[in-house]
C-alpha cells in the first residue's frame, strides 16, 4: 500500500498552538504521531513524506524516523535542514527529492510540499497532494466541492494519521 503525509514537526512544541493541535506537549504530540502512523502503515508500505519532518536537525529526525513502519520517501519542506546535514543517515529515504510525480493505476499524483495553482495534468484529472498550510479537513472538503483534486495531505487535515492513496480516490470519487 502507499501512503502520504507531511507537516509532522516531530518535537516541535510551537507547532501545538500554532495549528491548535489537540496535545498537552511535543512529547505527547510524538508519541501519538508515531503510534498513529505504525497502527496504519506496515514495514512493507510505502510513505511519501511531503516534508516538515521536523525542524530540530539531524539526530531528532533519526530518532523518529525509525521508529516508523515502512519504506519512506521525502519531498522536502522548508523545515527539512536535517536532510542536508552530514549527520543525517541518508539511508533511511529510499530518496529525498524537491518534487516528484507519482503514476498509479493509470492516475498522476504530483506532490510537492506547498500547494500550486496548476500542476502537471490539472485539467486531466492529476492529484496534486500537498502540505505547508496546516489546514483542516474543510480545506480538502471545500477543493473537492470545487471539482479540484488538490488535496492537504498533512496530519492536521487528516486526523494525524497517514492518508492511503486508495482512500486518497475514493475521496474524489464520492
Amino acid at each position: 500500500m502507499i501512503y502520504f503525509t507531511a507537516d509532522l514537526h516531530f518535537y516541535h512544541g510551537n507547532v501545538i498552538k500554532h495549528a491548535k493541535r489537540p496535545f498537552a506537549d511535543a512529547a505527547e504530540m510524538n508519541r501519538a504521531l508515531i503510534r498513529n502512523w505504525n497502527q496504519t502503515v506496515s514495514t512493507e508500505d510505502e510513505v511519501y513524506i511531503l516534508g516538515d519532518v521536523t525542524m530540530k536537525g539531524a539526530g531528532y529526525a533519526m530518532e523518529a524516523l525509525t521508529q516508523l513502519h515502512g519504506r519512506k520517501y521525502l519531498v522536502k519542506g522548508n523545515h527539512d535542514g536535517f536532510a542536508e546535514q552530514a549527520s543525517f543517515d541518508l539511508s533511511i529515504f529510499k530518496w529525498i527529492k524537491d518534487y516528484h510525480e507519482l503514476k498509479y493505476q493509470n492516475e498522476l499524483f504530483m506532490l510537492f510540499h506547498y500547494p500550486i495553482q496548476e500542476w502537471n495534468g490539472l485539467h486531466r484529472g492529476a492529484y496534486h497532494l500537498h502540505g505547508h498550510q496546516h489546514n483542516h479537513a474543510d480545506y480538502n472538503e471545500a477543493n473537492r466541492a470545487q471539482g479540484l483534486r488538490c488535496y492537504d495531505i498533512g496530519v492536521d487535515a487528516n486526523r494525524y494519521l497517514p492518508v492511503g492513496i486508495h482512500d486518497l480516490m475514493a475521496y474524489f470519487e464520492a
